[in-house]
Parts: structure tokens; C-alpha cells; sequence
């Protein structure tokens, strides 16, 4: 297929103007036209750089990107350099998604999550600047909150911190809200709508008390590994949809 049949399925797909976000969405590297094979990961790294070059991909499709506005204007010197050089010198297309990705009700990270532990009823959650950005759903069966701990370490393959609350700690849970990654104080989102669990990524040392003392079980899986599920639904459709491409995800060794 062309690259400009694929950036237009992909604006399509993930509608990315409807977001307020942090970095540019869609293609931020112009490689070849022509696109046989792609590589997918979450983030935009030297690794995955090398890694599509060694593949002759003619495409990376992540959901961390290169260009940031917090990071603001950057030279191309130095390890940024060597993380862009592959992408470059090999002719690959880089397109990045970030809550686009985050924020699909089929595809995304939250959903995918989501249907990886059997939520149900599942509809859009956390509002970043007018849109969506997680997912909010519940178990058929309320579960202990220690049983979702071991849950998720299971299906994210990770160690998961947890801010037990203070009162009730024998409650069941039924109602969780997601934001996958870095996400860490929208767990005040999940305790206004009175749901009963919060997880992302990440949890910082104040996001810990205060949600166990506001009485929100709060989960934190690592910011890599729950932003995995969404990356991996995306080439899933991607070959549902043109079977004729090659594809293939390159996963980190990412503990953060």
C-alpha cells in the first residue's frame, strides 16, 4: 500500500484532531511510499529504530513519539540523534498516536486493558481538554481488591503498587475507571463518579495517600507495560484490514 493510504486510514481510524495533545499525531518522520512491512511499539527508541531497520521495515508505528512540547525545541545532537539516524538513513516512516491511542474505545490502551481482565459495560472515561482519554467499565462478579492486584500482575506481566484505603478494606470491587501510562491523579476522576478502583501506569508518593485516604483503590502497573495491550489491538486491525502487509511488535525491556 501507499503511505499516504495508510496515513489517511490511520487519521481515519484514531482521529487525531480531535484531540488536544501533548505532541504532534500521525506521521512525524517521511520515509519511503511504499509500505510492505511494518514494526510496532510503544515507544520511538534507538531499540526500535534499529530494530525496524534490521526488519527493512518501511514503517514504525508507536504510541510514544519523538517530539514533545515539554521538551521543547531540541537540536538534533547526541543520543536524540542516534535515536532518529536509523529512521532516517533507512528511509522508514515513523507515525506516532499518543491519546489517540490511549483514548480508542476498541483499539485503545484503556479498552484493551479493560477486556484483558473481563470488564464489562465498558464506556469512555477521564476527560483531558474535551476528550476522553481512558475507559470505565465493571466486573460481572465483584472482585477482592488483593484478587485484581494479582490479576493485573498477571496479565501485565508486572509488579503492580496498590494504595489500599484506609476504611473498608475488606470491600469488594465492582466499578473500575482506566487511563493507562502516566495518568497518576486522575484517580479523583473515579472517586467523583463514586467508582470503586482506579489503574494506570504510575503512582506518585502523594497520589498514594490521597486516594487511599479518599477510599479509591488505586493500581498502578508500570507506564510501558499497560500501554502495550492498545500498540498490539492496533496491528491486530492493521492486518485485519490488509492482510497483504507484514507486521510484527517489538517489545521493550522497560520496567518504568
Amino acid at each position: 500500500m501507499q503511505r499516504s493510504e495508510l496515513e489517511n486510514y490511520l487519521k481515519t481510524l484514531l482521529k487525531p484532531e480531535i484531540f488536544d495533545d501533548y505532541c504532534p499525531n500521525g506521521l512525524q518522520i517521511e520515509g519511503k511510499e511504499e509500505i510492505k512491512h511494518i514494526v510496532f511499539s510503544v515507544s520511538s527508541t534507538r531499540e526500535s529504530a534499529l530494530y525496524a531497520a534490521s526488519k527493512k521495515s518501511c514503517a514504525l508505528i508507536v504510541h510514544h513519539g519523538l517530539f514533545w512540547k515539554f521538551h521543547g525545541t531540541k537540536t538534533l545532537t547526541g543520543a536524540f540523534f542516534k535515536r532518529i539516524e536509523p529512521l532516517i538513513k533507512n528511509d522508514i516512516n515513523l507515525f506516532a498516536y499518543h491519546l489517540p491511542l490511549d483514548s480508542h474505545v476498541e483499539i485503545g490502551n484503556a479498552a484493551s486493558l479493560a477486556r484483558e481482565i473481563n470488564l464489562t459495560t465498558l464506556t469512555p472515561f477521564g476527560q483531558y481538554k474535551g476528550a476522553f482519554t481512558g475507559i470505565k467499565g465493571e466486573f460481572q462478579n465483584p472482585i477482592s481488591p488483593l484478587e485484581l492486584k494479582i490479576l493485573l500482575e498477571k496479565k501485565l506481566n508486572h509488579s503492580v503498587l496498590y494504595s489500599n484505603p484506609l476504611e473498608n478494606k475488606k470491600a469488594k470491587i465492582k466499578t473500575i475507571g482506566i487511563i493507562t501510562g502516566g495518568a497518576n491523579s486522575q484517580w479523583r476522576e473515579a472517586h467523583i463518579q463514586g467508582l470503586d478502583a482506579y489503574i494506570t501506569g504510575e503512582m506518585s508518593e502523594h497520589d498514594y495517600h490521597e486516594s487511599r485516604e479518599s477510599g479509591v483503590h488505586m493500581y498502578a502497573g508500570g507506564h510501558h507495560n499497560t500501554e502495550k495491550f492498545g500498540i498490539i489491538a492496533l496491528m491486530r486491525h492493521i492486518q485485519s484490514q490488509y492482510p497483504e502487509l507484514e507486521c510484527e511488535f517489538l517489545d521493550s525491556e522497560n520496567p518504568a
